[in-house]
């Protein structure tokens, strides 16, 4: 039989694994932003290339808590920590997915000059890797005030997302030739906004761990 120190420390290395997964979304994000504004397309090939390593990561994460769930039939506090784990895990794939899809758009366009200088893309990626790194503190710390505060800043990225929409809108409607870039641009801050989506989903999960309440989404 395991005891209990052993289980905490599988516990340990689970929610070490979950942090090192955390920081290499939050660097392929940043990546991912910094090849679409120097429009870098080894940057880019690069991004999307470690986006394998980011789903092995997830996979094996995901093993080691059905392994834990089978051989240790957890309850209360210990089974929120598995089952948590398992629920950031998807969020951080998804975070990552979102990455390849932004370098990915910088494929696409493939070095063409850019339709406007890159100001609030580059912020609505700030702010999105924010608030993954505080959810990654919080989930360290489990925090709750901090995790609340980045459900609160969800909607400051929802604005600026609307913000953008707005503006590249405009350039295409007022110039034609500009649809085909602008549509991508629109996407890239739509998955920046689905990233500030999934840290808010993780700051969720960590008051889950903490209370065994589950938030309630507006």
């Amino acid at each position: 039989m395991v005891t209990r120190q052993s289980y905490d420390q599988e516990l340990e290395s689970l929610r070490q694994d979950l942090i090192a997964m955390g920081e290499m979304v939050n660097n392929a994000i940043q990546e991912a932003v910094e090849s679409l504004a120097n429009q870098d397309k080894k940057m880019a090939k690069k991004v999307m290339l470690e986006d394998d390593i980011i789903d092995k990561m997830e996979a094996d994460i995901e093993d080691k808590c059905m392994v834990l769930i089978a051989r240790q039939q957890p309850i209360a506090r210990d089974l929120r920590i598995i089952s948590t784990g398992l629920k950031i895990t998807t969020d951080l794939e998804r975070m990552g997915d979102h990455a390849y899809d932004i370098a990915n758009v910088t494929l696409k366009l493939d070095q063409q000059p850019l339709i406007k200088p890159l100001i609030d893309i580059p912020r609505m990626a700030i702010m999105s890797r924010k608030m993954l790194n505080q959810a990654l503190e919080a989930y360290v710390a489990l925090d709750i005030a901090v995790a609340e505060q980045i459900c609160q800043a969800d909607d400051e990225v929802d604005n600026l997302y609307q913000q953008v929409f707005r503006e590249l809108l405009t350039f295409m409607m007022e110039d034609p030739h500009t649809i085909t870039q602008g549509t991508q641009l629109i996407f890239v801050a739509r998955y920046l906004e689905r990233i500030a989506d999934h840290a808010t989903n993780i700051a969720e999960w960590i008051i889950y761990l903490v209370t065994g309440q589950r938030r309630r989404k507006k």
